[in-house]
Parts: C-alpha cells; structure tokens; sequence
C-alpha cells in the first residue's frame, strides 16, 4: 500500500516549543514524533511511502538516513522536495505527475496522529476521507455527512466550541482528481474536497480512534504524556 505524506509545512504554532526541528521531528520521549508515524504505519501494512517535503526537508532526509534496516523489510521510501510550497492540493498533484502514479493511494499529514486501519479505508470508494468526532470541532472545521455517508458539505472554523465530525487529514484518493492541475498553488481541503462534495462524489468514514494534531503546543504536550504513559489510554 501507498502512502503519500504531507510534511513541508513550516510548523508556526508549534515554534514557541520546538524551533530547532521541524514539526514532523518534533521530540517526543528523545524520539522524533515521526518515528513514532513510521511504526505505526508501517504496522498498518504501508510499505511504499512518498515524501512531500519544502521546509527543513534536509533534516527530514537526514532523519531516514538513520533507517537503512527499512529497505530490508521491503519498505520503500522516497521524496519530492518542492523549491516552493505548492499547498496540500498542489503537493499531491505534484507527486502524482512527477511518479506518474495511475492507482489509488492513502495521504496523511506528518504531525497528525490517527490509528488508522488502512486496508479498512481502502475498501472505501476513492476519493474518500477518514473523519472521527471531537467535542471541539472549531479548531478544525466540520464535516456535514448524508446518510449514504457521502460528505455533503465543509462548515469553516468557527469562533464557538462545537461538537462535530472532522477531517482527520487521512484519505483515500485517485489519481484522476489532479488531472487538470496546471502547476497552481492549491488546497486539498479548501478546493479540492468541497468541490469533490458538491458533486457527491467524496465519501467519508468513520473513524473511533486514537486521533491528534500537534500542531499546537497544548496537543504537542498532550501526545507526549500520552507516549510517556504507555499509550494505554484514550487520547
């Protein structure tokens, strides 16, 4: 299975706590958090991921130079660094063109953390999103969702708390969906997937898992204790 990693973003939220890295390095219990990623994804059965880097990608590099054991295990690993950022949407059609990928493929964000059960999302129909419910979906975003399980719209941050569905960052995709990229800055989230929901075509699954985003410190520190506890609770 393949899996094409969001990890060039510039990390601005987090740098009052981690600068010296970026984020998908940022430590955790003296490991990269991207460490941690990597074991879980690989258990999930990935073995071919793709890289999309921009910001401090050289550290990035560096960091799987450390893992020559990978290529033992039949892992693949490769890397697209982007002399600018091209946005999540851009990112991903970049890839697409540059490996002239024509089968369906799993994407994540490196500083996102989910228990995912991939080979459960590829049996989805392509495009689909992985989302999951929190009490607090303002920070985020929601997801509105038919009864067919079909996203029917994206409602923006909002200022108040609000419980809902959101977009984990995990999905399932095809291909065709970036033919008509043109080399444009875009985003996966704000253009592409609501364009996808507004003709029916993107289909959502729930997930109950384990899920975080550390981007901001609070969640950082939060996925830290929950590392440091053995990772026996719910996050």
């Amino acid at each position: 299975m393949q899996l094409l990693v969001l990890a060039g973003g510039f990390g601005s939220r987090l740098k009052s706590v981690v600068s010296s890295v970026p984020k998908p390095l940022a430590p955790v219990n003296n490991r990269p958090f991207l460490a941690f990623q990597m074991q879980n994804w690989i258990s999930q059965g990935i073995t071919d991921f793709i890289f999309l880097l921009h910001y401090e990608a050289n550290q990035i590099i560096e960091f799987f130079n450390h893992f020559n054991g990978l290529k033992k295990q039949g892992i693949s690993i490769q890397y697209i660094v982007e002399e600018k950022p091209l946005g999540t949407g851009g990112s991903i059609a970049n890839a697409v063109r540059t490996f002239n990928l024509t089968s369906n493929f799993f994407v994540a964000n490196a500083d996102t953390w989910l228990d995912v059960n991939f080979k459960l999302l590829g049996q989805c129909p392509a495009p689909s999103i992985a989302i999951t419910q929190v009490r607090n979906a303002s920070r985020y975003g929601s997801v509105i969702i038919r009864e067919d399980k079909f996203v029917e719209k994206f409602i923006e941050k909002a200022d108040q708390d609000i419980q809902g569905f959101i977009n984990t960052g995990i999905s399932y995709l095809n291909p065709e969906i970036f033919s008509s990229w043109k080399g444009q800055v875009c985003s996966l989230e704000t253009e592409y997937f609501p364009s996808l929901a507004l003709r029916g075509d993107l289909y959502s699954i729930c997930l109950n898992e384990n899920f975080i985003d550390i981007g901001i410190p609070e969640d950082y520190h939060r996925f830290c204790e929950w590392v440091k506890n053995g990772q026996k609770t719910k996050l």
